[in-house]
């Protein structure tokens, strides 16, 4: 059985949790795009934690947790977060680092933050993780896969990607430093030798489990509504975020994906920016930022406050479409028991029109939302893990939103404990 858990919204649905639940029966937990620029919270009996680039498989003990060639590899948070998991007394966990992965290298990080303040109100409101510096590098053939690391015309290579890049530096970032040579190779090597151990050829790896229909989890990072291609473009990552690019970023054949689950949050938040059209404000956004997730809704990477908002049927019906979902898993509807009556977007005026399909380009900057209201429960379902043991107007809002988004809820959470999910047929 080969799974992948990815968002339907604009990231931070709750993908970390349902992957941590299900590698409980995985042999392989694989990260297949993204890198640092995106955290997935995990609460179990360990604690805390927040991992940017490791699985969430970690912290189940027998699985292999493998980062995939699709992802950008920054190894100075993957030493990190192995450092806060022996802290925090969690078991050795089994590691393997595709070797066609590509580094997030220094001048990455540098570059995202300088492009972004040479942007100003025109940027794109980036991690400044070094992502997309990272990707373009890819594209342009001039990124360091980690087998590159142990070449033997390594310099020449750094040679040749020094002179393009300061020449960028001198051309548009004039009061920054030059890189130097000395120092990109003394990062290459320190980073050869920290990751040898975990290397690994994954196209190999995967033939072979494929063969022995292992249980593999694939784990995607932020959401459908931020991929490269099929999302809000030009305010997305800047790599691909659907379950489809599970076969490219973890070496696995299209059609041996079984099962797609799309994590969706019970309401809307997002960070980052770009349209976001149930955005609300003031006291109505910060009382449901403040009783959202674990702690509050604030990025787990950046730390900034999530935007908020009501339910995006039409988004969401979209996200889910394009990842090809199988299931759907309704993530945080407990932050919602606080409200009388709870808005729904059901459809957008884009310029005195109705639409259900979720539009692109400058329309979807022009949307304005159509709610209609359902009525809330008012009590806590926090912990509840069984269908029947919900209020009545809590199962209605999940039907609701079942029938809205055209696609079978199957598992609710309650909450941010691996315990705290209902599981309906």
């Amino acid at each position: 059985m080969i799974s992948a858990i990815v968002g339907g919204n604009w990231g931070d649905e709750g993908k970390g949790k349902l992957t941590d639940v299900f590698a409980a029966d995985a042999d392989y937990v694989i990260r297949f795009q993204g890198g640092a620029n995106a955290g997935h919270t995990i609460i179990n009996q360990y604690g805390k934690y927040v991992l940017h680039i490791l699985p969430s498989g970690v912290f189940q003990e027998g699985t292999v947790n493998i980062i995939g060639p699709g992802a950008a590899f920054n190894p100075v948070n993957f030493q990190k977060e192995l450092d806060e998991l022996k802290k925090g007394g969690v078991p050795t966990p089994k590691i393997l680092v595709s070797d066609r992965a590509q580094l997030v290298m220094p001048y990455h990080i540098l570059f995202d933050k300088l492009e972004e303040k040479r942007l100003g109100k025109n940027s794109f409101g980036s991690t400044q993780s070094g992502i997309a510096p990272h990707y373009a590098d890819k594209a342009m053939k001039i990124g360091f896969q980690l087998a590159e690391l142990f070449n033997k015309n390594l310099e020449e290579k750094v040679d040749r990607v020094i002179t393009i890049k300061n020449a960028t530096i001198a051309g548009l970032y004039p009061d920054a430093e030059p890189l130097k040579k000395e120092e990109i190779l003394a990062y290459l090597k320190e980073t050869a030798e920290m990751i040898q151990p975990y290397l690994c050829n994954m196209a190999s790896l995967m033939h072979e489990a494929v063969k022995q229909n292992k249980n593999i989890l694939l784990e995607g990072q932020l959401g459908s509504l931020r991929d490269l291609t099929n999302g809000i473009y030009p305010m997305t990552t800047s790599s691909s975020t659907l379950a489809g690019y599970g076969a490219v970023g973890a070496c696995l054949p299209p059609h041996a994906i079984n099962r797609i689950i799309t994590v969706v949050k019970a309401y809307s938040s997002c960070v980052g920016a770009g349209p976001f059209t149930t955005e609300i404000f003031g006291e109505e956004a910060d009382q449901l930022r403040r009783k959202g997730g674990s702690d509050g809704e604030f990025g787990a990477t950046t730390g900034r406050p999530r935007r908020m908002g009501w339910f995006d049927a039409v988004a969401t019906k979209y996200g889910v479409a394009v990842q090809g979902t199988t299931d759907v898993a309704l993530s945080l509807i407990d932050v919602l028991g606080y409200l009388d009556e709870i808005p729904v977007c059901v459809a957008y005026d884009v310029d005195g029109e109705r639409t259900t399909d979720f539009p692109c380009g400058d329309r979807l900057d022009r949307a304005k939302p159509i709610y209609e209201t359902v009525p809330g429960w008012k009590c806590d379902i926090a912990g509840i893990t069984e269908w029947d043991d919900l209020p009545q107007a809590a199962k209605d809002y999940v039907l609701y939103i079942e029938k809205l988004i055209d696609c079978p809820i199957t598992m609710v959470s309650t909450g941010p404990d691996r315990k705290d999910m209902i599981y309906r047929k």
